[in-house]
C-alpha cells in the first residue's frame, strides 16, 4: 500500500512539473524596459525598449521614444529593428496598428524619404498612442517590401510602459 502511494505521488509530481514545462515554453515573455540616454552633455532622455520575436521567431527591437525636444508638440516615435539580412521593411508604407477591439490605425513612415538602412522601420506615433487603452496588447502589421505584411504582437504591459514614458517622464 505505502509503495501505490510513493508510485501515485512521484507520477503526480511528474506530471504536474512536465505540465508546467510545457506550458512554460509557449509562453513568451517579452518585457519593455525604459532607458535613459545622454541627448547632449547634462540632459538626459527616457525611450521604452523592447526585444519582439516575429511569427518566423526573427527577433525585432522595438523603440519608443520623443523626439523634438525642443518644440511644444513632442512627436513620438516608433523605431523597429530587424537582424539585417532578414526583412526588407517597405518604405513609404504605413504601419498599421490593431486594437484588441479590432479597430486598425495608421503611423505615418517617418523614413519615406530616406531610409538608412532597410531592416529599419520608424513611425510617427503621436496622434495614436492616446488612442490605445493600457488594458489591451496589439498587434503591428509590418510593410515589407516582398508585398506581405509581418506582425509583431505587442504585450498591454508594454502599452502602458509606452503611455507611462509620455505621461510621466518628460
Amino acid at each position: 500500500m505505502k509503495r501505490k502511494f510513493q508510485q501515485y505521488f512521484w507520477c503526480c509530481a511528474l506530471v504536474g512539473f512536465l505540465t508546467l514545462t510545457i506550458y512554460g515554453w509557449g509562453v513568451e515573455s517579452a518585457q519593455a524596459l525604459l532607458r535613459q540616454h545622454h541627448d547632449s552633455p547634462g540632459i538626459l532622455r527616457y525611450h521604452s525598449q523592447v526585444s519582439i520575436k516575429d511569427e518566423k521567431g526573427y527577433a525585432w527591437q522595438v523603440l519608443l521614444f520623443k523626439q523634438n525636444y525642443t518644440s511644444a508638440v513632442k512627436d513620438l516615435r516608433l523605431r523597429l529593428v530587424a537582424f539585417p539580412g532578414v526583412v526588407e521593411i517597405a518604405h513609404p508604407q504605413p504601419l498599421l496598428i490593431e486594437t484588441a477591439v479590432g479597430k486598425l490605425l495608421s503611423a505615418s513612415d517617418a523614413y519615406a524619404l530616406t531610409t538608412p538602412v532597410p531592416n529599419v522601420g520608424e513611425y510617427n506615433l503621436t496622434n495614436i498612442l492616446s488612442k490605445l487603452s493600457t488594458t489591451d496588447a496589439i498587434k503591428l502589421y509590418v510593410p515589407l517590401f516582398s508585398g506581405q505584411q509581418l506582425v509583431l504582437k505587442i504585450s498591454n504591459t508594454i502599452v502602458t510602459e509606452w503611455q507611462w514614458l509620455v505621461t510621466e517622464i518628460d
